[in-house]
Protein backbone atom coordinates (compact mmCIF):
# COMPACT_ATOMS: atom_id res chain seq x y z
CA UNK A 1 0.00 0.00 0.00
CA UNK A 2 1.46 3.35 -1.11
CA UNK A 3 0.56 6.80 0.51
CA UNK A 4 -2.98 7.17 -0.11
CA UNK A 5 -5.35 9.64 0.55
CA UNK A 6 -7.17 8.93 3.83
CA UNK A 7 -10.44 8.37 4.96
CA UNK A 8 -9.34 9.23 8.93
CA UNK A 9 -11.17 12.26 9.28
CA UNK A 10 -8.29 14.32 11.09
CA UNK A 11 -5.69 13.94 7.87
CA UNK A 12 -5.47 14.19 4.53
CA UNK A 13 -3.26 11.36 3.61
CA UNK A 14 -0.95 8.15 4.86
CA UNK A 15 2.47 7.61 4.42
CA UNK A 16 3.90 4.25 5.29
CA UNK A 17 7.65 3.63 5.52
CA UNK A 18 7.42 1.36 8.20
CA UNK A 19 4.55 -1.35 7.82
CA UNK A 20 3.66 -3.91 11.50
CA UNK A 21 3.44 -3.85 14.57
CA UNK A 22 3.31 -5.36 18.17
CA UNK A 23 0.35 -4.68 20.94
CA UNK A 24 1.51 -2.72 23.86
CA UNK A 25 -1.11 -2.10 25.54
CA UNK A 26 -5.07 -2.05 25.97
CA UNK A 27 -6.13 0.01 22.93
CA UNK A 28 -3.86 -2.53 20.68
CA UNK A 29 -6.81 -5.34 21.29
CA UNK A 30 -8.75 -4.55 18.58
CA UNK A 31 -6.01 -2.64 15.74
CA UNK A 32 -7.60 -1.77 12.69
CA UNK A 33 -3.90 -2.23 10.83
CA UNK A 34 -3.38 -5.14 11.78
CA UNK A 35 -6.88 -6.38 10.13
CA UNK A 36 -5.96 -4.35 7.55
CA UNK A 37 -2.79 -5.71 7.20
CA UNK A 38 -3.65 -9.40 6.95
CA UNK A 39 -6.34 -8.22 4.28
CA UNK A 40 -3.63 -6.95 2.31
CA UNK A 41 -1.55 -10.18 2.77
CA UNK A 42 -3.94 -11.88 1.64
CA UNK A 43 -4.56 -10.15 -1.72
CA UNK A 44 -0.42 -10.38 -2.69
CA UNK A 45 0.65 -6.83 -1.66
CA UNK A 46 4.20 -7.34 -1.45
CA UNK A 47 4.61 -4.72 1.03
CA UNK A 48 2.45 -6.82 3.40
CA UNK A 49 4.30 -10.20 2.22
CA UNK A 50 5.13 -10.66 5.97
CA UNK A 51 1.91 -9.82 7.19
CA UNK A 52 1.63 -7.24 10.40
CA UNK A 53 5.47 -7.79 11.14
CA UNK A 54 7.44 -4.88 11.64
CA UNK A 55 9.22 -4.36 8.38
CA UNK A 56 10.79 -1.29 6.95
CA UNK A 57 9.76 -0.05 3.43
CA UNK A 58 12.81 2.43 2.20
CA UNK A 59 10.94 2.77 -1.24
CA UNK A 60 8.33 4.63 0.24
CA UNK A 61 10.64 7.39 1.27
CA UNK A 62 11.01 9.17 -1.25
CA UNK A 63 6.71 9.32 -2.35
CA UNK A 64 6.40 12.85 0.11
CA UNK A 65 8.92 14.45 -2.93
CA UNK A 66 6.39 13.37 -5.86
CA UNK A 67 3.39 15.68 -3.88
CA UNK A 68 2.92 18.27 -5.68
CA UNK A 69 0.04 19.88 -3.71
CA UNK A 70 0.24 20.73 -0.11
CA UNK A 71 -1.01 18.06 2.37
CA UNK A 72 -1.63 16.54 5.97
CA UNK A 73 0.34 12.93 6.07
CA UNK A 74 -0.93 10.82 8.98
CA UNK A 75 2.91 8.91 9.13
CA UNK A 76 2.71 5.35 9.93
CA UNK A 77 -1.12 4.94 10.19
CA UNK A 78 -0.24 0.72 9.49
CA UNK A 79 2.72 0.85 12.01
CA UNK A 80 4.30 2.98 14.91
CA UNK A 81 7.86 5.17 13.87
CA UNK A 82 8.84 4.27 17.37
CA UNK A 83 8.66 0.63 17.76
CA UNK A 84 11.49 -0.70 19.29
CA UNK A 85 11.83 -3.39 15.83
CA UNK A 86 12.69 0.47 13.96
CA UNK A 87 16.25 0.99 13.99
CA UNK A 88 17.13 4.33 14.90
CA UNK A 89 19.34 4.92 11.69
CA UNK A 90 15.70 4.48 9.70
CA UNK A 91 13.38 6.85 12.13
CA UNK A 92 16.62 9.79 11.46
CA UNK A 93 16.11 8.99 7.53
CA UNK A 94 12.13 9.32 8.02
CA UNK A 95 12.39 12.84 9.86
CA UNK A 96 15.14 13.85 7.22
CA UNK A 97 12.21 13.19 4.50
CA UNK A 98 9.51 15.58 5.98
CA UNK A 99 12.39 17.95 6.74
CA UNK A 100 13.20 18.16 3.45
CA UNK A 101 9.45 18.72 2.49
CA UNK A 102 7.90 21.27 4.42
CA UNK A 103 5.29 22.23 2.44
CA UNK A 104 3.66 18.96 4.17
CA UNK A 105 2.28 18.71 7.65
CA UNK A 106 3.36 15.62 8.52
CA UNK A 107 1.45 13.97 11.81
CA UNK A 108 3.35 11.40 13.44
CA UNK A 109 1.70 9.17 16.61
CA UNK A 110 3.08 6.91 18.83
CA UNK A 111 2.45 4.79 22.17
CA UNK A 112 6.35 4.28 22.41
CA UNK A 113 6.72 7.82 24.27
CA UNK A 114 9.89 6.27 26.09
CA UNK A 115 11.41 5.74 23.03
CA UNK A 116 10.43 8.78 21.58
CA UNK A 117 11.67 10.86 24.22
CA UNK A 118 15.25 8.95 24.36
CA UNK A 119 15.66 9.74 20.64
CA UNK A 120 14.45 13.04 20.15
CA UNK A 121 17.01 15.07 20.97
CA UNK A 122 18.82 13.50 18.23
CA UNK A 123 16.12 14.67 15.95
CA UNK A 124 15.12 17.55 14.37
CA UNK A 125 12.14 18.82 14.73
CA UNK A 126 10.71 21.16 11.91
CA UNK A 127 7.36 22.88 12.44
CA UNK A 128 5.92 20.82 9.62
CA UNK A 129 5.97 17.88 12.03
CA UNK A 130 3.16 17.43 14.70
CA UNK A 131 3.86 15.26 17.39
CA UNK A 132 1.42 13.16 19.60
CA UNK A 133 0.71 10.43 21.76
CA UNK A 134 -2.29 7.70 21.77
CA UNK A 135 -3.62 7.81 25.54
CA UNK A 136 -7.04 5.48 25.70
CA UNK A 137 -7.48 5.33 29.73
CA UNK A 138 -5.72 7.54 32.42
CA UNK A 139 -3.14 4.28 33.55
CA UNK A 140 -1.22 6.03 30.31
CA UNK A 141 -0.97 9.02 31.24
CA UNK A 142 2.92 9.40 31.64
CA UNK A 143 3.44 9.38 27.22
CA UNK A 144 1.88 12.87 28.27
CA UNK A 145 4.77 13.58 30.34
CA UNK A 146 7.04 12.40 27.52
CA UNK A 147 5.27 14.16 24.72
CA UNK A 148 5.96 17.62 26.79
CA UNK A 149 9.55 17.32 26.46
CA UNK A 150 9.44 17.35 22.59
CA UNK A 151 10.32 20.47 21.09
CA UNK A 152 7.89 19.88 18.02
CA UNK A 153 5.53 22.35 15.77
CA UNK A 154 2.12 20.87 17.39
CA UNK A 155 2.19 18.58 20.08
CA UNK A 156 -1.74 16.36 20.07
CA UNK A 157 -3.67 13.90 22.06
CA UNK A 158 -4.97 11.21 20.36
CA UNK A 159 -7.45 9.72 22.86
CA UNK A 160 -8.89 6.55 20.72
CA UNK A 161 -9.79 4.55 21.21
CA UNK A 162 -11.01 6.40 24.28
CA UNK A 163 -11.93 3.58 26.71
CA UNK A 164 -12.57 5.52 29.74
CA UNK A 165 -13.02 8.87 31.77
CA UNK A 166 -10.55 11.08 31.78
CA UNK A 167 -11.08 13.18 35.01
CA UNK A 168 -7.44 13.60 35.22
CA UNK A 169 -6.22 14.79 32.67
CA UNK A 170 -3.68 17.24 32.18
CA UNK A 171 -3.57 19.31 29.08
CA UNK A 172 -0.46 21.26 29.90
CA UNK A 173 1.56 21.72 27.10
CA UNK A 174 -0.65 20.24 24.33
CA UNK A 175 -1.89 21.97 21.37
CA UNK A 176 -4.55 19.61 20.20
CA UNK A 177 -7.32 16.58 21.48
CA UNK A 178 -8.38 14.07 19.56
CA UNK A 179 -11.17 11.77 20.45
CA UNK A 180 -12.89 8.80 19.01
CA UNK A 181 -14.57 5.65 19.90
CA UNK A 182 -13.21 2.06 18.72
CA UNK A 183 -15.04 0.66 15.74
CA UNK A 184 -15.05 -2.72 13.92
CA UNK A 185 -15.25 -5.88 14.82
CA UNK A 186 -15.72 -6.30 18.53
CA UNK A 187 -15.66 -2.72 19.31
CA UNK A 188 -15.86 -1.35 23.13
CA UNK A 189 -17.90 1.34 23.47
CA UNK A 190 -17.09 4.72 24.47
CA UNK A 191 -19.83 6.54 26.85
CA UNK A 192 -20.53 9.77 25.52
CA UNK A 193 -19.53 11.47 28.88
CA UNK A 194 -15.95 9.88 28.67
CA UNK A 195 -16.04 12.31 25.55
CA UNK A 196 -17.94 15.59 27.19
CA UNK A 197 -15.38 15.52 29.55
CA UNK A 198 -12.85 15.84 28.02
CA UNK A 199 -14.44 18.40 24.98
CA UNK A 200 -15.57 20.80 27.98
CA UNK A 201 -11.88 20.22 29.07
CA UNK A 202 -10.35 21.67 26.05
CA UNK A 203 -13.08 24.31 25.18
CA UNK A 204 -12.40 25.92 28.85
CA UNK A 205 -8.12 25.65 28.12
CA UNK A 206 -8.92 27.28 24.84
CA UNK A 207 -7.24 23.87 23.33
CA UNK A 208 -8.44 22.97 19.84
CA UNK A 209 -10.90 19.70 20.07
CA UNK A 210 -11.42 17.19 17.10
CA UNK A 211 -14.18 14.52 17.65
CA UNK A 212 -13.75 11.58 14.98
CA UNK A 213 -16.36 9.20 15.59
CA UNK A 214 -18.37 7.48 18.18
CA UNK A 215 -17.37 3.93 16.67
CA UNK A 216 -18.90 1.02 17.19
CA UNK A 217 -19.58 -2.10 14.38
CA UNK A 218 -20.93 0.28 12.14
CA UNK A 219 -19.65 3.57 12.31
CA UNK A 220 -20.91 5.53 9.73
CA UNK A 221 -24.35 5.01 10.74
CA UNK A 222 -23.37 6.15 14.63
CA UNK A 223 -21.70 9.05 13.01
CA UNK A 224 -19.32 12.13 14.59
CA UNK A 225 -21.90 14.02 16.19
CA UNK A 226 -21.57 15.73 19.55
CA UNK A 227 -23.98 17.23 21.14
CA UNK A 228 -25.64 18.65 18.35
CA UNK A 229 -22.92 19.87 16.50
CA UNK A 230 -18.87 18.27 14.18
CA UNK A 231 -16.34 19.18 16.29
CA UNK A 232 -13.29 19.25 13.54
CA UNK A 233 -10.77 22.14 15.14
CA UNK A 234 -7.19 21.94 14.07
CA UNK A 235 -4.32 23.80 15.82
CA UNK A 236 -4.20 27.67 14.82
CA UNK A 237 -1.31 27.64 11.96
CA UNK A 238 -3.42 24.70 9.98
CA UNK A 239 -6.71 26.52 10.81
CA UNK A 240 -5.82 29.70 8.81
CA UNK A 241 -4.27 27.46 6.37
CA UNK A 242 -7.57 25.84 5.61
CA UNK A 243 -9.03 29.08 5.66
CA UNK A 244 -7.07 30.29 2.63
CA UNK A 245 -7.85 27.41 0.39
Amino acid sequence: MMATQSAIEWTESTWNPVTGCTKISAGCANCYAERMARRLQAMGQYRYRHGFEVTLQPEALDEPARWRRSRMVFVNSMSDLFHEAVPTAFIRRVFDVMKANRRHTFQIRTKRSARLRELAPSLDWPDNIWMGVTVEREDYRDRIADLRTIGCGVRFLSLEPLLGPMSQLDLAGVDWVIVGGESGPGARPMDAEWARGVRDRCVAMGIPFFFKQWGGVNKKRAGRVLDGRLWNQYPKPLERQLLAT
